[in-house]
């Protein structure tokens, strides 16, 4: 009997990015993990404000606002100790098992406005010399940071559970609106999601591997740009993944945010506890 083949997740955040502006987009990357399993919308839950801090503890954590206790971009007095992050569930119920988060915006892997959502040790890319946090050509020079790093850390040292995070399409949303540089932005990050990917499969291991690949978006925009209301433009994220038991006749379609940490769960065989909380299921 052939050996079991080793889990490994990915999971790529895309901040802002609305469902309607990336099927217009040209996105080869995106296309062919949905023709391996699935691409489809997510209602953002009434319980968490359209809003990054919130939608991401969500994903990090399985639980909404309401149990997290982070309804905004500050973070302070969170209860991610009570519900943590996937990666440090896995750390603590695998023996062995290896974790690794990068992002641009950082609350989400450092201390400031008080987070990090997820695990410490995590990698945020450092302003160029002589720039601004929050321009649009600094935050595309970080984003390519991370995904640089990412791609590095998944060819030779494929952690367990991976998390990447990329910040573009959604400053330029609030920058500009839902504009044709913001359909460039959603092109580009495909350009990113496409080199982390092929860094899986250059992998010399990667026929005795099996990856699940998740990519998401928090929230939407408005025409105009920014979010946080209640329009269908901001409450409507998605999700699209590959890996075992994804896609096919049978693949849920009503997936939610709170689904990727329990996804994550059943991979390596965790079984979750009463007691942990969480509300959402397996994605399959």
């Amino acid at each position: 009997m052939p050996a079991a083949k080793k889990q490994h997740i990915l999971v790529i955040g895309v901040d802002g990015c609305r469902h309607d502006s990336l099927l217009k987009a040209n996105t080869p990357h995106l296309d062919a993990l949905a023709g391996q399993g699935f691409l489809a919308p997510v209602r953002v839950d009434d319980r968490n404000p359209t809003i990054s801090g919130p939608v991401w503890s969500t994903v990090a954590s399985g639980v909404y606002s309401d149990l997290h206790g982070i309804r905004d971009n500050q973070l302070a007095g969170h209860r991610l100790g009570e519900y943590p992050d996937f990666l440090s569930r896995v750390r603590e119920q695998v023996p062995g098992a290896t974790t690794f988060a990068a992002a641009a915006w950082g609350p989400l892997v450092t201390e400031s406005a008080g987070g990090p959502v997820f695990a410490p040790g995590g990698y945020r890319p450092g302003l160029p010399v002589d720039s601004e946090e929050g321009e649009l050509d600094v935050i595309e020079v970080m984003d390519e940071a991370v995904t640089s790093r990412v791609a590095r850390t998944l060819l030779h040292d494929a952690p367990t559970v991976t998390f990447a995070y990329l910040l573009l399409v959604d400053m330029v949303g609030h920058h500009e609106g839902v504009t044709p540089r913001y359909q460039e932005a959603i092109e580009r990050c495909d350009e990113q999601i496409g080199v982390m990917l092929a860094a899986i499969e250059q992998r010399p291991s990667r026929s005795e591997e099996d990856w699940t690949v998740i990519v998401l978006t928090d929230h939407g925009h408005r025409d105009a740009g920014h979010h946080g209301g209640d329009s269908d433009e901001e409450r409507t994220a998605w999700m699209c993944a590959a890996g075992p038991g994804l896609g096919g006749p049978g693949q849920r379609a009503d997936v939610d945010h709170a689904d990727v940490h329990p996804h994550i769960l059943s991979l390596l065989g965790i079984e979750p506890e009463p007691s942990w909380g969480l509300v959402g299921s397996p994605l399959g």
